[in-house]
């Protein structure tokens, strides 16, 4: 039964008040974006990036001093980032029409612009996997319009997700998505979730996160299946807990639902959200990219 505390959750199943303090409050940490997206936390450094897409920027908050600058612009019309295994931050360049990474010595290194010989849509979120690989979604949001990158037309005639191998290698791997936008891997890497924001496409494409099995070759995947459909706007990006539980971005919040897709309850947030990640020293505290801010909420759970 639905039921809400406060103004700021409302809860589907008990199991959610478990994973939420119910006297934590939403902080607004920084506003004055276009559209937030792709926040990532750099845990040696105390600090959180994120995305301004169409002002082409990213933005950095200084978690000891509650300090906001511009990281980087131009930045290629950066979207989504990861940490990989090695600290460095791998990125989805809208503009660039590539995925990127800053090595140790702050040079951009190319990871992957095109497949086929064809170039990138736009690649829009990324996550490496623990072997060292490199999974990302393309759909073509930075080509669309020069509001996000640069308007063109799709050389690949696809929006795929696809997977860079350590010895840079690039496979498509998801083929069945209008638009796959956010991805993550279950806390034991045996699933990958991607979401599909192919309304904004079709009107008819169901807002859905899909789930995808990893095949003994941990380089390919199996047939996918429904693991969510949101009941407000797009799911967008998101992250998974220490439990298997996902947080997704939603028209209305975070939606967090359990590992078997049941949705367990809300955070309720004055704007659209884009996506989420988990941040601060103990990864129990959740960071909310939400059209013009980033916010912040205290859940008792972890990030992976």
């Amino acid at each position: 039964m639905t039921h809400s505390i406060s103004h700021l959750y409302q809860i589907n199943d008990d199991r959610f008040s478990g994973l939420i303090h119910a006297n934590a409050r939403l902080e607004s940490l920084w506003t004055g974006g276009r559209w937030t997206e792709g926040p990532v936390y750099f845990a040696a450094g105390k600090y959180l990036l994120w995305s301004d897409i169409p002002n082409d920027r990213v933005m950095r908050w200084d978690e000891t001093d509650g300090s906001t600058s511009v990281f980087e612009q131009p930045c290629r019309h950066q979207n989504g980032h990861t940490i990989d295994p090695q600290g460095r931050l791998t990125s989805c360049e809208h503009g660039g029409r590539a995925v990127s990474r800053i090595e140790h010595d702050g040079s951009r290194s190319v990871l992957a612009d095109r497949f086929n010989g064809s170039k990138l849509n736009s690649p829009n979120d990324v996550v490496v996997k623990s072997d060292g690989s490199v999974w990302f979604s393309d759909p073509t949001y930075g080509i669309d319009s020069d509001y996000e990158g640069h308007a063109a037309p799709s050389e690949i005639g696809a929006s795929q997700v696809y997977r860079i191998a350590t010895d840079g290698t690039v496979s498509a791997v998801v083929s069945d998505l209008v638009q796959p936008n956010g991805l993550a891997f279950s806390p034991d890497e045996t699933f990958l979730y991607v979401a599909d924001t192919g309304r904004t496409h079709v009107a008819d494409c169901a807002p859905k996160i899909r789930r995808y099995p990893v095949a003994t070759d941990s380089a390919s995947l199996g047939a996918g299946t429904d693991y969510a459909i949101s009941d407000c706007g797009l799911f967008d990006g998101f992250r998974v807990d220490v439990s298997g539980n996902i947080w997704s971005s939603a028209g209305d919040g975070v939606h967090c639902f359990s590992p078997d897709g049941d949705l367990l309850g809300k955070i309720l947030v004055p704007e659209v959200v884009s996506n989420v990640c988990f941040f601060g020293a103990n990864r129990n505290r959740l960071a909310i990219c939400a059209t013009t801010s980033v916010y912040s909420i205290y859940v008792r759970t972890r990030g992976c």
